[in-house]
């Protein structure tokens, strides 16, 4: 008979004070530290010079493994989906209105006491007309257990992008974990500015709206990098000073790929307190060969499998004859997620377990000797029973001056902003 898990009562205590209400709604009897992305934040602001991972759970083993690394590095976490990999038109099994439940599941199963926040990622609005939609959206995803969000109006020009924030913003609940993004992820072309980016964190702070993080383009891409040419570390840590005022935190876009060095400046050098990691875990729980930085290995332009790691060789070879079938090459493997969860767990349990192990293993390291993670659980257990509430309370304090910031004055300013974009084109996870 399995020995039930074991609580402090300063982690009870925290369950009862930190959960936010629609956790404690959907999981009232749950054992599962889930909460705000804004402690998350708050956490890694106060150890300093560290930054956690946001793991893509594009499949059930990434979760698992990602939540056992960070119960045994005692590291605050977040778990998250993008809109492009888990929304409406997903391409994964784990989507935006299940990954708070298989989370919470796995955390009451694995005896998980580390807190850990839910967030949708690159909520996209690529055009105003998918504002109203939205709307009705972002209300569905909080009754479904997002603790956390990212309104990704970067597709759209900077007046549009900034509007789109400011209309969204009523939907998302006040105590939740709030990100916003300026320029796509498109490596070296289009970077990003200090000018973009104060535009849209002070028209944000006019309207007593205090994001966490804010994403850049600062030189990374999604998806597989076909050398650790990446993050811009120079660029981040500028235009996070140029907004220091404003006391907002990084988010890391595009970190699978980047070397360990360049990801430990990022941690250490900029204030950049979130660091999505998506494509390496997807890769490493199907037993692709990975360097150092989480990119696949590739040899006469295919996957490397691994023997002994991953899934069964006979269900890489469906997964090979698949992919060839629908002409999915590189990047687009990710497109397998859907069609092969199911069959993924059904597996032996052998196989299942070292597919999320090897996640777990990449994870520790990252969150222990890269990211400097270690130990921010209990920050945010500490913090939880400070304030005695599911809510921190608001990250700034209002500097600008609201009607400077009405629409036609939004309007007006983006005109005399100067910036380069980079190429048109599909930039989604």
């Amino acid at each position: 008979m399995t020995k039930p898990f074991e609580y402090s009562s300063s982690f009870i205590n925290s369950l009862d004070l930190g959960r936010p209400p629609n956790i404690k709604k959907i999981f009232p009897n749950s054992k599962a530290l889930i909460v705000s992305g804004k402690y998350i934040d708050h956490a890694m602001l106060l150890k300093g010079s560290c930054m956690t991972i946001a793991a893509n759970g594009r499949n059930s083993f990434v979760i698992r493994g990602a939540l056992a690394a960070a119960q045994r590095a005692n590291a605050a976490i977040i778990i998250e989906i993008a809109r492009s990999e888990g929304g409406t038109g997903a391409y994964c099994s784990v989507n935006l209105w299940n990954i708070a439940r298989q989370t919470d599941a796995f955390m009451n199963e694995l005896g998980i006491t580390i807190p850990v926040a839910i967030h949708a990622d690159h909520f996209g609005i690529k055009k105003p007309e998918d504002i109203e939609p939205a709307k009705e959206e972002i209300v569905s995803l909080f009754d479904a257990g997002i603790t956390s969000i990212a309104i990704d109006a970067s597709h759209m020009p900077d007046d549009q992008n900034l509007l789109a924030n400011l209309e969204l913003h009523k939907y998302i609940p006040d105590w939740a974990g709030l990100e916003t993004e300026v320029g796509e992820i498109k490596g070296k072309l289009g970077l990003s500015t200090d000018e973009e980016a104060l535009f849209l964190i002070q028209g944000l702070n006019a309207h007593d709206i205090f994001p966490n993080w804010i994403a850049l383009n600062n030189g990374t891409t999604h998806g597989i990098e076909a050398s650790d040419k990446g993050i811009n570390v120079e660029l981040t840590a500028q235009i996070h000073k140029a907004l220091k005022k404003y006391n907002i935190s990084g988010a890391q876009h595009g970190t699978s790929g980047n070397n360990s060095q360049r990801l430990r400046d990022i941690a250490s050098k900029t204030r950049t307190t979130k660091a999505n990691v998506a494509t390496a875990l997807q890769m490493i729980s199907w037993g692709f060969k990975v360097n150092d930085y989480g990119n696949a290995i590739l040899e006469n332009g295919e996957f490397i499998k691994q023997n002994g790691k991953g899934v069964s060789q006979s269900l890489w070879k469906e997964m090979q004859a698949f992919a060839k079938k629908n002409g999915l090459k590189g990047g687009d493997f990710k497109k397998l997620n859907l069609p092969f969860e199911s069959k993924s767990l059904v597996q032996p349990k052998k196989i299942r377990d070292r597919m999320a192990k090897d996640v777990e293993d990449f994870v520790f390291t990252l969150l222990t000797d890269i990211f400097n993670t270690t130990d921010t659980a209990t920050i945010v257990i500490e913090e939880i029973l400070k304030h005695r509430s599911h809510d921190p309370g608001k990250k700034a304090h209002n500097i600008e001056d609201k009607n400077e910031w009405t629409v036609e004055k939004i309007v007006e300013k983006a005109l005399n902003i100067t910036s380069d974009k980079g190429p048109d084109g599909d930039f989604d996870d």
